[in-house]
């Protein structure tokens, strides 16, 4: 093998392991809560299945209008209520997707306090 084709061979397989590991995400194998700045998701569900998402949103030190918005990159996506929530105060709200999702389908949820982005968590759903 020739010096030049060594370099590309090990050049792809770095770029291969790396990939793997950006693209890969935290994977939602059962229930559990992940976190982005001031907002989380929460799931109920094992695999793919998605019955119940909830969201929480931390406040700040003053009161302020929250909402959030949940999708996933498989075309579902639903707004939680709008709320206004006293300083301190933790909003929580929760959608019902209700189906199953192929395996490697994102869930999203962007939190908005006083109508500014405020965090955005995902999860990659596996079987």
């Amino acid at each position: 093998m020739t010096t030049f084709r060594k370099i590309i061979t090990g050049v792809a397989t770095v770029a291969a392991a790396f990939g793997g590991v950006f693209t890969a995400g935290p994977s939602a194998v059962a229930d559990g809560k992940w976190c982005n700045h001031s907002v989380c998701i929460e799931t109920y569900d094992t695999g793919t299945y998605l019955g119940r998402v909830e969201v929480s949103v931390t406040n700040t030190n003053q009161p302020n209008r929250i909402s959030a918005r949940v999708w996933t990159t498989n075309n579902w996506s639903a707004n939680t209520k709008v709320e206004d929530v006293a300083k301190f105060r933790t909003y929580r709200d929760q959608v019902y997707p209700q189906r199953h999702f192929p395996a490697g389908t994102r869930l999203c949820a962007e939190g908005f306090r006083g109508g500014e982005s405020v965090g955005l968590p995902c999860v990659t759903l596996t079987n």
